[in-house]
């Protein structure tokens, strides 16, 4: 079970770091000027929602905006917080992951729900999306199950201070 909770802390901490690089730089030209981003970053941008049709980052319908800000607001920083906590094996980790897998499936789960019933988005596009549902579920389970080696939530060890009976 070690094995697992590592290779799960692994995807975990590859999956903050990507939202910890791509919410602000990819994520945020959708609600902020473009004036803020240098012209690689629109440009990335513009060809991604070009080359795989992403009507939702090309148009910007209300809700998508919305989870743009949810995700800017709420889901970036507990991002950094939960890589901080994977890299300093933190105790409340647990709690930061299932808040955040939840509100991110929460996203994830609009999202990917708009893209079918739509009729307009490619396989491939509903391809791209679905992994971040994944993701968010094993942050879930990462927050919900207990890990080998781990301590209790206090990150102490139980008192031992009592006089033994003889």
């Amino acid at each position: 079970m070690g094995a697992v909770s590592k290779l799960t802390d692994a995807v975990l901490f590859l999956f903050f770091l990507t939202i910890a690089l791509a919410a602000p730089l990819i994520d945020g030209q959708t609600i902020l000027p473009s004036d803020l981003y240098p012209a690689f970053l629109v440009d990335l941008k513009s060809w991604y929602a070009t080359e795989f049709g992403d009507y939702l980052v090309a148009e910007k319908p209300h809700f998508f905006v919305g989870l743009v800000w949810l995700e800017l607001v709420f889901q970036w920083p507990l991002a950094l917080i939960c890589l901080y906590g994977l890299v300093a094996s933190k105790p409340w980790l647990n709690t930061t992951c299932l808040i955040y897998g939840s509100s991110v499936s929460t996203a994830m789960v609009v999202i990917l729900a708009e893209l079918t019933a739509s009729g307009k988005a490619s396989d491939t596009l509903i391809r791209i999306y679905s992994p971040f549902l994944g993701l968010s579920v094993l942050a879930i389970l990462r927050g919900l199950l207990s890990h080998p080696g781990k301590s209790s939530a206090t990150g102490k060890r139980p008192v031992t201070n009592r006089k033994k009976r003889v």
